[in-house]
């Protein structure tokens, strides 16, 4: 290897410290912030399941440190939701002197918009799938059982369909990146419809509570997803059908 590529590798190094450096002060900071804060926020996340208890209920601690923990947990990842921009902005500006010209002008409009479509996935979840979920599971327990949630699996249940949903709602990015680039043909993709419902109700079964109501609401918005996917990507070109690219300059 040439000094003047060995150079060129330690300096993009230097420039990925430097940017991961960033991004991980920016959650620092957004964290420092809102741990004064911890509880109320662990209670805004709990409000959906204490709505669904009895009254008097309180979800319950096992651990000696898990009162703690599990807020500065929950306010870790709120601060990681409000510090994304940043964290994005550092990788976008780290891999975008690589990128071609249309290719800049592609991948930015796609991280904004499998930002918001995430953040909409967990907005979904907390607001709709959560309170139908816990009222469902409410009226089905047995009027014998006094339910008392530990915090620590609540979290563990949160994250879980949190990162489940979130995901579901990228659908439609990955349809439409699937057909800018030719890598599947849409009208393969609109063939596939059927597999693309029964994979949807399997990958419900497997990411969610063995519950009915929440497969099923998680089955159907991955399959409403696809459809948008597909209608959107009739308006995307295909890269095949393009000419060759040329590099951005400056």
């Amino acid at each position: 290897m040439s000094t003047g590529n060995e150079e060129t590798f330690i300096s993009h190094l230097v420039e990925l410290r430097d940017r991961l450096l960033r991004a991980f002060g920016a959650v620092l900071l957004v964290f420092i912030c809102l741990m004064p804060f911890a509880g109320q926020i662990y209670d805004l996340l709990a409000q959906p399941m204490i709505h669904t208890l009895p009254e008097g209920t309180k979800m319950i601690a096992t651990g000696v440190v898990t009162p703690f923990f599990v807020p500065v947990k929950v306010t870790l990842m709120v601060a990681f939701v409000f510090a994304l921009p940043v964290v994005l902005y550092q990788a976008w500006a780290f891999v975008a002197p690589g990128l071609y010209a249309h290719e800049k002008k592609l991948v930015l409009p796609l991280v904004v918009a499998s930002t918001v479509l995430f953040i909409l996935g967990m907005a979904f979840c907390y607001f709709f799938v959560f309170n139908t979920v816990f009222k469902f599971i409410a009226e089905f327990a047995p009027k014998s059982i006094t339910p008392a949630p530990d915090i620590e699996q609540y979290l563990a249940f949160v994250m879980t369909m949190f990162v489940a949903f979130g995901v579901t709602f990228e659908v439609p990015v990955v349809v439409i990146v699937l057909a800018r680039f030719g890598i599947v043909p849409l009208e393969k993709m609109r063939e596939a419809r059927p597999y693309v419902i029964v994979g949807a109700f399997i990958i419900a079964a497997v990411v969610t509570p063995p519950d009915v109501m929440s497969q099923i609401l998680l089955a159907v918005p991955l399959c409403l997803l696809y459809e948008l996917g597909l209608i959107v990507a009739r308006f995307v070109k295909p890269r095949t059908a393009e000419t060759a690219p040329e590099s951005s300059t400056g």
